[in-house]
C-alpha cells in the first residue's frame, strides 16, 4: 500500500469519527450514506442487507452469506448487489482504534443510469455471479469515496455534488473486477435481474408456502435453470432464503413484542412450533426463549452501564 493511499484512509477515518456521534450505524446529511463506528468487537448481527458499497477505514469485519465467509478490512471493499439475508460481525475494534466504516446504499436505477451514460457495456447473457463480493480497493475508488465523505464538511455543496460523487463511485465499481456482476442487477433480461424479482416476491410472501414452480414462473425461467441461478446468486436455495427471512422476522417480533414463541411461529408461516424452535436454535444458537432472554439482559446492561 502506498503512503498516499494510507494517508487517504486515515483522512476518511478521521471524517467518519468526526461525523459519528455514537456507536452503531449513523445517518449522515447525504441520504444514502451511513457511517458505522464501534469501540469493541460485536456479536453477530442478522439482517437483510440492501444493495450497498461498504468500505472499512479502520478495523475488520466478517460477513456470512449462508455458509460462505467474506472477510474485509481497509485493503478491501465489499458490495452486495441485491437484498440478501446476511450475518455480520465486527472482529477488530478497540477504544484506541475503533472500527469505522463507510456504507453507501444504491439502487438499480442508479446503476442503470451509469451504464446508459458510459461506455461500459456488459453482456446481458454473461453467467450470473455471487451477489456479494469483496474486491481490492484502488486509488481511483478510494478517491471517489473520500470526495463524497468530504462533502459533509460543506453541507451547501451536497445537493449538487453528492449525486455526481455517487455516480463516480458506481462508475469505478462497474469498471472493476466485479463490474459485470454488479451491472447485472440493472440489466433487464439478465439472470441476476430475474432472480432479483423473485427475491422481492419471496420477501413479500415470506410467511406463505411457496413452490419452486411458482418462483420459477416469477423469474420466467425453467425450474432447473431458476434453481441453479438462484443458488449461484445467493449461495442458498429459495427455501433456505425464505427460512432465513422467517427466522430473522421471528427474532425481531420476539424482541419487540414479547410475544409467545408459538404465536410468532404461526405468524411467520410455520405449522409446527417444535420445528420452529429447532430451526431457530440452529440459526441463533439457542431456543427462542433462551435467546431472547439473553438479548434483553444484554441490552438492559448496555443501557444501564
Amino acid at each position: 500500500m502506498s503512503q498516499e493511499m494510507q494517508n487517504k484512509k486515515e483522512e476518511l477515518a478521521r471524517l467518519i469519527k468526526r461525523h459519528s456521534t455514537a456507536e452503531g450505524v449513523q445517518e449522515t446529511a447525504i441520504s444514502s450514506l451511513f457511517f458505522i463506528r464501534y469501540l469493541s468487537t460485536t456479536e453477530p448481527a442478522y439482517k437483510v442487507a440492501r444493495p450497498a458499497l461498504c468500505f472499512i477505514a479502520q478495523g475488520s469485519k466478517e460477513i456470512y452469506l449462508a455458509k460462505e465467509r467474506f472477510l474485509y478490512n481497509p485493503n478491501d471493499y465489499l458490495v452486495g448487489s441485491i437484498n440478501l439475508p446476511v450475518v455480520g460481525q465486527v472482529i477488530k475494534a478497540s477504544t484506541e482504534e475503533p472500527y469505522v466504516s463507510f456504507k453507501l446504499e444504491f439502487t438499480q436505477k442508479q446503476i442503470l443510469d451509469v451504464l446508459n451514460d458510459s461506455s461500459i457495456k456488459p453482456n446481458v447473457n454473461d453467467n450470473a455471479g455471487r451477489a456479494l463480493f469483496v474486491g481490492q480497493i484502488n486509488s481511483g475508488l478510494l478517491d471517489s469515496i473520500l470526495r463524497l465523505a468530504r462533502l459533509l464538511d460543506h453541507p451547501a455543496d451536497i445537493p449538487f455534488l453528492a449525486p455526481l460523487c455517487i455516480k463516480e463511485i458506481l462508475y469505478r465499481l462497474l469498471q472493476g473486477e466485479y463490474g459485470v456482476t454488479l451491472a447485472q442487477m440493472a440489466m433487464e433480461g439478465s439472470s441476476t435481474y430475474r432472480i432479483q424479482d423473485t427475491i422481492q416476491y419471496i420477501m413479500d410472501h415470506y410467511d406463505q408456502a411457496l413452490s419452486i414452480e411458482e418462483l420459477a414462473e416469477v423469474a420466467s425461467m425453467s425450474v432447473s435453470s431458476f434453481h441453479r441461478n438462484f443458488k449461484e446468486v445467493t449461495a442458498m436455495t429459495p427455501l433456505q432464503f425464505q427460512k432465513q427471512l422467517r427466522l430473522q422476522e421471528a427474532r425481531r417480533l420476539l424482541l419487540a413484542e414479547s410475544a409467545d414463541a408459538a404465536d410468532v411461529a404461526f405468524r411467520i408461516g410455520y405449522e409446527s412450533a417444535s420445528q420452529f424452535s429447532r430451526e431457530y436454535a440452529r440459526m441463533f444458537g439457542s431456543p427462542p426463549r433462551t435467546d431472547i432472554k439473553r438479548l434483553k439482559e444484554k441490552y438492559e446492561f448496555t443501557f444501564n452501564s
